[in-house]
This record gives C-alpha cells, structure tokens and sequence, in this order.
C-alpha cells in the first residue's frame, strides 16, 4: 500500500477552510471533488474520504493549540443546500476491507477528539445549512449544539441500512441514544428513513436543537455559538487561563519513510516483515522543561508536545499502510527521572498549554488502545517507563521487563516508576485509568501501586505489584520473546483483534467504548458480509439502478 502522509496545514486544505479571528471560529467544509486519495470517484455533495478528514483532524487540533481565545467552533458548508452527503460510496465500494474499517476507525477518533475539545470548552456547533446524511449527519452529532436549515428540503439522515446494507460507521446510533437521548423506537424509524427528518419533526425528535430559516441562519448559528460558550467548563478550556495568550505554532511534523522504517526526531519505528512486527522505541525527554515560560517559549519543539505528535502520526501510518505486521512491540529509551519532571510541569493547573499537551497524549494513547495489532512492551535497560511513557506499557496487552542486565555488560537494571499522570489524566475510553482497568475489582492490588507512585521499580517488585506479565533474566530474554512474538504470529489476525479488544475495554462502558466495540465487531463484520460488499450486495449496486440481492438468512 502506498504510504499516506497525515502531515498537513490550513495553507494545503482542499477541503477545509479555517477562519479564527476571534472567540468564535468558523470551519467551512467546501469539498474539492477532485481532490481524491485514490483514483476512481469524485467526491460529489460534500462528500468525504480520507483525505478530508485528515484535515479536519489537523484543523480540531491546531485550533486547541494555535488559536486558544477561540471558545466555539461553527462547522457548516459552502455547498447550497448540501451540508456533507456522508462518506463516498464509491470509495467505499472499491475498498479493500482493511481500508474501509481503519478509515471508519480514524473518522471516529476524530469526531472523539471534537467532543473532547467540546468538553474543555472549545465547543462546537454544527450548522447543518443544507441536508447532513449518513457520515455528515455523524459529523454533526459529535458537535455539542445542531442547528438546521428550515428551508423546506434540508434533512437529516442516517440511510446507511436501507441504502447500503451497512451500519452507521462513525457512531451515529450510539451518539443518537446515548448523546441526543432519542427514544429507541424513534431512532429504529429514523435509521430505517432513507429520505430522512426535516424542520420540527427533527426538533421534536431531538436530531437536532433548533431550526432557522435561510434568511436567519447565520445570525441563528451565531447566536447559538454564543450560548453555548456561556454554558461551556471555563477552567479546563483552551482559552481558560489563557486571555491574551498566543497560541503556539504547530510546524509540520518531519517523518523520514524507508522501506524497512519510520524515523522521527524523538520516535523510531523499524519494521521487520519476515516476523510481522514493528518495534516503536520512543525516546524520553533530555531534561524537563524548567519552567512553564520555558514549555511555552519551546513550543511545538517542547518534547512531550513533538513526542505525542510523533507517535500519533507513527500509529496512523502503521495502521494504513503495514496491516500484516501484526504486533507492534513498544520501547523507550531515557531517563525515568527527566520523564516524570516533565509530567510534574504538565500536572500545574492553569496552563492552557500544559493542559492541551496531556489532552493530546490522552487521545494519542486512546488511539493506541483502538488499534487492532497485539501491542507488547519491553522493558530493558536504559528505558523510561514512566509517567506518560508507562502509560504504553499499560496499554499493551503483555508487559516483558528484564530482571538485571544483558550479560556482563555495564549499566544498570531496568526501572519503572508511576506518576501522577498514572492515576487519572490519560483516562482510557471508558473513563476509567488503565490501571485501574489491569487491577479490575482487585482495589488492594490499585492501591498497593499507587502507594509506590515516584520511586523507581525494579523487575521483581513490578512483578510482585502486578504491573508487569513477566521478568525473564538475560539467559531467556531473546528465546521469550521470541516466543510470544512467534506464537502471536501463528494466532489467527481477526480472532486476536477480537480477543485483544474485548481485553482492553473491560470494566465500565461508555459511549466511546460502545463506538468502537461496535466498529470492530458488527461494522467489521458486516463489511465482510455478501449483503454489503458481495457483487450484488448494497454497496456494489448503490448507484446503479439495480436493488441489492440479500441473503434473507439472520445469522
């Protein structure tokens, strides 16, 4: 597969037009249906592919980080009467299944990372000017606030099971019952409407908040962006605390692609297909920050900002374009004392930056959870998992530390060490700590490690705490490992997927947890299914005339 560049800026958009001069900022989707990922369809409507979306992506981010006085956000359309038609059927259509579910998984991620900007007071709007279906409709539940055209046409729609056979694949159904709080046996009548709602039966249904005629609409939205900035957390936001403050700058990542590797300034990935894996060795930090003016002054170069950038960027790539290597093995490489410096500094209240780089590492991480590899951390010598760091060892499915060091050689054992970032701001999905979430009911065993939290573990009593799966010595380090990387790859790929997910997301559910076990297991399989993407299925045949041929067996 070709590689894919997730590195962009508002002066490349072909989609996307960012306007932020003020406390309330406008993104404007006026798609360049040309502008494709892939040859083979034109992106009519306002519909979208990948390359929509990561610009959009860049845009939720950049505006925490590059404009923090902005407090709402409106999302509304160019087009006349069209505000997005969802995501490309013919894209879709010729596809290959592994494309269509990552490509499903990143739009999710995105539309998560609106409503976490939502819910720390950079809200945003949607102002549906023309009709939102399928994929634009979804891209519209993530925002806090719906306001639609009442021009006796615009609609709002999910279509995808009478059209095209498939589900909803950026969470509609979720967001609408567990977000809007639409009654269950209306949302089966609207999901089942391929023509849609309009005007107040919408507002009724509560698909959306409010309803404006052409003539008010811009004055609708402004007002409704207003409101709700008078309603959104002040003290967590990315303007709170941070009147007259410029943003930062993000400058483009640099990322240096090879046939047998990824290479960054503070993440490397190497990639060895003959075992199907890759190693992703992230390095710590050299020093901390030694205060907040100088984090600020840094800027997009300050360590934990350019690590999180790089590693969401690595994760991206990997998914897309290296689906065979199928575990990802993580290491660090640093100082566990200069990491957990470096949280202590994030950890000040009050800080707009400090506290848009923690919110990025959290979806980063959440990222990493969401992505369907067998993720295995190695702990040796001269790694920093710590803090933040250790928050990857936390998210893999399996934990190897080395028990004392490699033969004879010099240097000193492996450490680890939990912090404050450990025990509540890189929540996983659900809500809950990944800790918390290894530990389950077993609260002696959370807390036990939490009351060890800054000193620096060796191998036996991070076994004995729980915190990791095993500390073989250097005789059987490379024969373990070996081991578990070799038994991985003789595992069937989707029953691992399965497996690794379910394992993951234990404990509490909540909407995002819902979101994404849904997509990985009845969106994934549906794909699959003849009915959707088989020759005469409804994807194949949307478009042409010709009804889709189902086999009428419930399995």
């Amino acid at each position: 597969m070709p590689d894919i560049s997730f590195a962009t800026e508002p002066g490349s958009y072909r989609h996307w037009r960012l306007d932020a001069g003020g406390p309330v900022a406008t993104l404007t989707l006026d798609v360049d249906q040309a502008a494709t990922t892939a040859p083979g369809y034109e992106l009519k409507k306002n519909s979208y592919d990948l390359g929509v979306y990561i610009e959009l992506s860049d845009a939720v981010q950049r505006l925490r980080f590059s404009y923090p006085q902005v407090r709402a956000v409106i999302m509304t359309s160019e087009l006349d009467r069209m505000f997005c038609a969802g995501a490309n059927i013919g894209m879709l259509a010729q596809s290959e299944h592994a494309f269509k579910v990552n490509f499903c998984k990143f739009c999710n991620e995105t539309l998560a990372a609106i409503e976490d900007a939502s819910a720390c007071g950079q809200v945003y709007i949607a102002a549906l000017n023309g009709t939102a279906a399928g994929g634009g409709y979804e891209l519209a539940l993530a925002c806090e606030r719906i306001l639609l055209a009442d021009d006796g046409s615009s609609t709002v729609a999910l279509p995808e099971v009478p059209l095209l056979g498939v589900l909803p694949g950026t969470g509609g159904l979720t967001r609408l019952t567990d977000k809007r709080r639409v009654r269950r046996d209306l949302a089966d009548v609207f999901a089942t409407t391929a023509e849609g709602v309009r005007g107040q039966r919408a507002v009724d249904w509560r698909l959306v908040d409010e309803i404006a005629r052409p003539t008010d609409f811009r004055a609708a939205a402004q007002q409704l962006a207003e409101r709700a900035m008078t309603q959104a957390p002040a003290q967590a936001g990315p303007a709170g605390g941070a009147t007259g403050d410029a943003g930062i700058e993000l400058t483009p990542l640099v990322c240096y692609p090879s046939d047998d590797s990824l290479r960054y300034e503070h993440v490397r990935v190497d990639l060895d297909r003959r075992a199907g894996t890759a190693t992703i060795t992230i390095a710590g930090p050299a020093a901390a920050p030694a205060d907040l003016t100088a984090l600020h002054d840094a800027a997009a170069a300050a360590w934990p900002l350019a690590a999180a950038r790089e590693l969401d960027d690595a994760i991206s790539r990997l998914r897309f374009t290296e689906p065979e290597l199928g575990t990802w093995l993580l290491k660090t490489t640093g100082d566990p004392a200069a990491v957990l410096a470096t949280d202590d500094l994030l950890s000040e209240r009050g800080d707009w930056l400090a506290t848009q780089i923690t919110a990025l590492w959290k979806r980063t991480l959440r990222r990493l959870d969401a992505s369907s590899r067998s993720l295995i951390a190695l702990i040796e010598p001269g790694s920093c998992f710590a803090g933040t760091l250790l928050e990857l060892a936390l998210a893999a499915d399996r934990q190897y530390m080395l028990d004392g060091v490699f033969g004879e050689g010099p240097g000193e054992p492996a450490v680890l060490a939990l912090g404050a970032m450990n025990a509540g701001p890189l929540a996983a999905a659900s809500g809950a700590t990944r800790l918390a979430i290894r530990f389950g009911r077993a609260e002696r065993e959370l807390e036990a490690a939490l009351a060890v939290t800054g000193k620096q573990l060796g191998a036996a009593e991070a076994v004995e705490l729980g915190l990791v799966t095993a500390a073989p010595d250097d005789l059987d380090w490379d024969d373990e490992i070996r081991l578990v990387v070799s038994e991985r790859a003789g595992f069937s790929p989707d029953a691992l997927s399965g497996m690794e997910a379910s394992l993951r997301f234990a404990g509490a559910e909540s909407a995002a947890t819902k979101i994404f076990g849904r997509l990985s297991a009845w969106q994934n399989w549906i794909f699959l299914r003849p009915n959707a993407s088989g020759p005469a299925g409804a994807l194949r045949r949307y478009g042409t005339g010709q009804r889709a041929d189902f086999d009428r067996k419930r399995v």
